[in-house]
Formats: C-alpha cells, sequence, structure tokens
C-alpha cells in the first residue's frame, strides 16, 4: 500500500522531494529509501539527486512504466468498485 501511495503521489507531479514523500507516507527515511529502491528496480520510478554531500536532494518521478502501470491498477480498481456484488 505505501508503495502504490508513492505512486499515486508521483502520478499527480513532475517531481516530488525525498522528503515531501516521507512526511506524506509517515515512513522513517530507511523505510522510504527502501520502498523507492523497489519501485527504481521495478523501472517504475526514477530517481535524480542535487548538489552533493549533505547539501543534497533526492527527487523522483515516475517513468512511462511507471505511470502506465499505475493507470491500469487504478483502472482495474474502478471496473471492480463498479461491478455488483452478489
Amino acid at each position: 500500500p505505501k508503495r502504490l501511495a508513492a505512486l499515486a503521489i508521483l502520478r499527480g507531479a513532475d517531481e516530488v522531494e525525498f522528503s515531501f514523500l516521507r512526511e506524506r507516507l509517515e515512513l522513517a527515511a530507511s523505510d522510504l529509501s527502501k520502498q523507492m529502491s523497489t519501485l527504481i528496480d521495478a523501472d517504475l520510478v526514477e530517481m535524480n539527486k542535487t548538489g552533493h554531500g549533505r547539501g543534497s536532494t533526492t527527487w523522483y518521478r515516475l517513468t512511462k512504466t511507471g505511470a502506465a502501470e499505475f493507470d491500469a491498477y487504478r483502472t482495474a480498481l474502478r471496473a471492480m468498485l463498479d461491478e455488483p456484488s452478489n
């Protein structure tokens, strides 16, 4: 769920800064790093660093694959919610 929430936040922006994501998802920095590494490895998210050392900032953005995957998930979820229950 946190990975999906991260994708949803990223879907609405060009780039999102690490600390913004950490605060929104209520995760420790190390936990967010692990979550984002998984998304990067799956080619759903890409990372960009600006600055150097302690003054660096990490930014994330969805890849085209990530945007398509998130949109497909959202479409499937809507279809499930629209189906009448038995």
